[in-house]
């Protein structure tokens, strides 16, 4: 099957499997989809929402329907001309004892045939921090048993519903004593157990749990239970070391993802990790049951490029390949990555000089300025954002690098410290990707610039051993025998940029600087670029040269806020002025509500300018202020999205250290908001009316563009109608698919029926007339030019114009974007005397030709420039086709 035209994302779980997803297929076989890109599907932790915490990576789960039924979803989407993407996991698994790998790994320590399939340092006993407590005190409140666990067959130390299971070695201690013939059986079968065969030791031990005198031993493991001593002792004999789940920022055993404990990093370096990790997903490609595989978390890897040269290897050139990876500004992605492109959260960034209005952005940012009442520049509070991951979030893996680099340096190891400090403190994006002693130029040139920002913040001894710190990282200059240890120091400093970036922008930063939310987005940067429609178009053109078939998104299940949130945003910052007004008066009529605790207000002014914007962005449609229910449902989800919110920014509350007083004031004063004053309700529900009809109106422009620019659109679950969802848990709720699947693509589109705009049906209607040209033209939009147009007249600033040419074909995107200004300008006016004399020049190849508007099947006469009035006639887009 070629390379996607479309691909729609699909959550598996939460009430979508296999079975659920087949009945969708005849819905997008008619929207125009080529491919349904699905999320993990591989058996995940009980109650997982999300499939990336992988338990069995070779087992499709049964929950889902299991191998059988994606097997019949396969089939399904065969019979309808549709592909597969498969989203996988290589960098992770679940740290959970449902896992079988990391439960050998927990029962024999390094001597499990697993033992090596894992991030762990077995310098040290593995770590596990799941524990509620300090395991001392979890010993001395009696909540650490030690139990036979039948299921798995083995003895376990217990806590709550989790059974670690004891090394065999250790069996004659627990059960010494014991006046059990079953026990001096057990004890003998342990002796005989080797890691590697454990599969006949726990079937010999599951089969003695089952016989008489096991109500003797199991008594006798509880009385044992009572004594703390012993447990202690027994537990300083296991390959492993329970402790606090607070432990683990300060130091654990194995790498994890990102901060989360509940997934250890997977050793895909290794040849025979890789292969098992992927027996059942290559199977699946070579079969031709799955089309395509988006790599997640591609940067967590020892050596992205060695991974996906295997991988590309394994799968042949005609599988398409997608990675998760965040652009920084100027980055593209390696070359020698053999794959298609990324996931496009690139793609959400370039619009953003094309539609923000600075004028109103600079209004807004002046508000808020004088708001926070502080004088740090959004680079300060990046560097204070990242200065609190290095120093407590990730505290442990940089001590790690710090006592590696001192012991590789012969440094000491403040001195290392302060270095190393000060170069993550500067790194400007993810990562480099240095390996086996080896780094492009590139990467090399980034590491001395990074350097060279560090200077002026060191003194000359941290300062040299910053300049030790790059060379080791370039591995420049040392001996053979060090290459080996200077590569695990380049791999841990690598995989340790990534998250440092991403926790401390994406997940803290973005949290805290609130300023204008359509910018605190996966992908972006809180400093919008200028240069307007040119510097998009740049983008566009550089794209079509690098990543022609990389995905384009607008909505994800990582993003920040749905796509028609987003464009509602931008028309409200056309509208700044406006809104600082609002936001005061707002303010004011509910400044009861705020409750003065005794480290400030809360909430304190900038996370009121927050709930405000919030309200604005994500009010439903539809939603009207005397639908009291509505209303509550509402509240909800933006009760969710700010208890996120404050402890994501980890100022006055923290996932680690809730603030219950402060989150419950906030709370407080948003319930009494939505409930306690209708009047506010109602002045919220009035007053952005204007704005979510310029939202609505940017949305149709910003999918007209993704669906025509070069790359492969995708159609995020449930946003080819309206997406206004908060951050995740919130955007992985199920679409109404019902209500969706009722598109008739051959309904007339209605530009002047409202309601077809409010509902969605407008957009959906958009999507798949577009698809439908791209089915029919694949290559027009896989390969074809990319020419930026220009607009003359006194409407000019409203369009953003582009054409796309391959050979006799050729297409022509039109959007209107700035709505606010246009709704206001041409209220009264007809079309036609709102466009005036406005007018599309079209380069002298499109001169003298025919050309049929997609949306309304109106035929436009082509010649040196075309009147804006001639070929909207109401709409905000238009989609121009010739094949001559």
């Amino acid at each position: 099957m070629p390379f996607p035209v479309s691909t729609y994302r699909l959550q598996f779980r939460g009430g979508m499997d296999f079975d659920r997803a087949i009945g969708l297929v005849p819905y997008l076989k008619r929207l125009g989809i080529t491919h349904l890109y699905a999320s993990p599907v591989f058996a995940a932790t009980t109650g997982s929402t999300h499939g990336y915490d992988v338990t069995d990576a070779n087992v499709i789960d049964p929950l889902l329907g299991g191998r059988e039924g994606l097997e019949r979803l396969v089939g399904a989407l065969k019979s309808a001309g549709l592909g597969l993407i498969l989203d996988i996991v290589p960098n992770h698994m679940a740290a959970s004892l449902e896992n079988p790998w990391w439960y050998s790994v927990v029962e024999w320590g390094e001597a499990s045939r697993y033992g090596h399939y894992f991030d762990v340092d077995w310098g040290q006993r593995l770590t596990l921090p799941f524990l509620g407590k300090p395991f001392e005190q979890a010993v001395a409140d009696g909540e650490i048993t030690l139990s036979l666990d039948r299921d798995h067959g083995t003895l376990a130390s217990g806590y709550f519903d989790s059974l670690y299971p004891l090394k065999p070695s250790t069996y004659p201690l627990v059960l010494e004593g014991c006046d059990s013939a079953l026990a001096a059986r057990l004890a003998d079968l342990a002796g005989d157990a080797e890691a590697g065969a454990e599969g006949a030791f726990h079937d010999a031990v599951r089969a003695l749990s089952v016989e008489d005198g096991c109500d003797r031993l199991i008594a006798v493991l509880n009385e044992r239970s009572q004594d703390t001593r012993f447990l202690m002792s027994v537990h300083d004999l296991q390959p492993y070391r329970l402790m606090h789940w607070s432990e683990a920022a300060k130091g654990l055993s194995y790498r994890r993802f990102f901060e989360i404990a509940g997934l250890v990093g997977l050793r895909v370096e290794a040849e025979d990790v890789f292969d098992d990790a992927h027996r059942t997903i290559l199977d699946l490609v070579r079969s031709g049951h799955v089309d395509g595989l988006r790599i997640d978390h591609v940067d967590g890897l020892a050596d992205p490029a060695g991974y996906l040269q295997r991988l590309r290897r394994s799968v042949g050139d005609d599988v398409y390949i997608i990675v998760e990876k965040i652009l920084a500004p100027g980055e593209q992605l390696p070359t020698d990555w053999p794959v298609q492109g990324s996931t496009g959260y690139e793609f959400i960034a370039a619009q953003v000089p094309a539609f923000l209005d600075m004028e109103g952005f600079l209004t807004l940012r002046q508000a808020y300025g004088e708001l926070a009442g502080e004088a740090l520049s959004i680079s300060d509070r990046m560097r204070e954002a990242k200065l609190r991951m290095i120093r407590v979030n990730f505290a442990g893996e940089v001590k790690a690098l710090v006592e590696q680099g001192s012991e590789l340096l012969g440094l000491e190891a403040e001195t290392m410290r302060r270095g190393l400090e000060e170069l993550l403190l500067a790194f400007p994006r993810y990562r480099t990707y240095g390996a086996q002693g080896q780094m492009c130029s590139e990467d090399r040139a980034l590491l001395d610039r990074v350097l060279t920002a560090t200077k002026t913040r060191l003194d000359a001894t941290a300062a040299d051993a910053a300049w030790s710190i790059i060379d080791l990282l370039k591995g420049a200059g040392r001996s053979e025998n060090d290459r080996v240890a200077d590569d695990i120091f380049r791999r841990r400093f690598q995989q340790l940029t990534g998250p440092l970036m991403a926790k401390s922008l994406e997940d803290t930063l973005f949290f805290r600087h609130v300023e204008f939310l359509a910018l605190n987005e996966v992908g972006g940067e809180l400093e919008p670029e200028e240069g307007g429609i040119g510097r998009f178009h740049a983008a566009m053109e550089e794209r079509l040269a690098i990543q022609p078939v990389g995905l384009s998104a607008s909505s994800t299940h990582d993003t920040k806020r749905g796509e028609d949130a987003r464009a509602r945003l931008f028309a409200f910052a056309e509208d700044a002025g406006r809104f600082v007004s609002l936001f005061e008066r707002w303010r004011e009529i509910n400044n009861g509500a705020v409750q003065v605790l005794d480290d400030g207000p809360a909430p304190d002014p900038e996370l009121e300018w927050m709930i405000f914007q919030a309200l604005v962005a994500h009010w439903p449609v539809e939603l009207d202020a005397e639908d009291r229910e509505g209303v509550a449902d509402f509240c909800e989800r933006l009760l969710a999205f700010l208890e996120k919110s404050v402890r994501e920014a980890k100022l006055r509350s923290d996932w680690n250290g809730v603030n219950d007083v402060f989150e419950t004031a906030v709370k407080d004063y948003v319930r009494t908001l939505m409930f306690d004053n209708h009047a506010f309700v109602r002045d919220v529900s009035d007053e952005i009316r204007p704005i979510i009809r310029g939202g609505l109106i940017n949305s149709l422009s910003f999918t007209a563009i993704k669906l025509t620019a070069p790359g492969i659109p995708d159609i995020y679950q449930g946003s080819e109608g309206i997406d206004l969802s908060f951050v995740d848990p919130d955007n992985r709720r199920p679409p109404a698919f019902a209500a969706l699947s009722e598109f008739d693509p051959d309904a007339p589109v209605s530009w002047t029926d409202r309601k077809a705009l409010e509902a969605g049906w407008l957009k959906q209607a958009l999507v798949g007339r577009i698809l439908a040209l791209r089915n029919n033209r694949p290559d027009l939009f896989a390969r074809g030019d990319y020419i930026p147009l220009r607009c003359a007249g006194s409407r000019q600033q409203h369009v953003i114009a582009f054409a796309r040419r391959h050979g006799d074909q050729s297409a022509v995107t039109i959007a209107c974007r700035w709505p606010m200004a246009m709704l206001r300008d041409g209220e009264g006016l007809e079309a036609d005397q709102f466009w005036g004399d406005t007018r599309l020049v079209l380069p002298e190849a499109f001169h003298d030709r025919t050309w049929s508007e997609v949306l309304s099947g109106r035929s436009v006469a082509g010649r040196e420039a075309v009147l804006m009035r001639d070929m909207m006639d109401g709409q905000t887009v238009a989609i121009l086709t010739s094949d001559n």
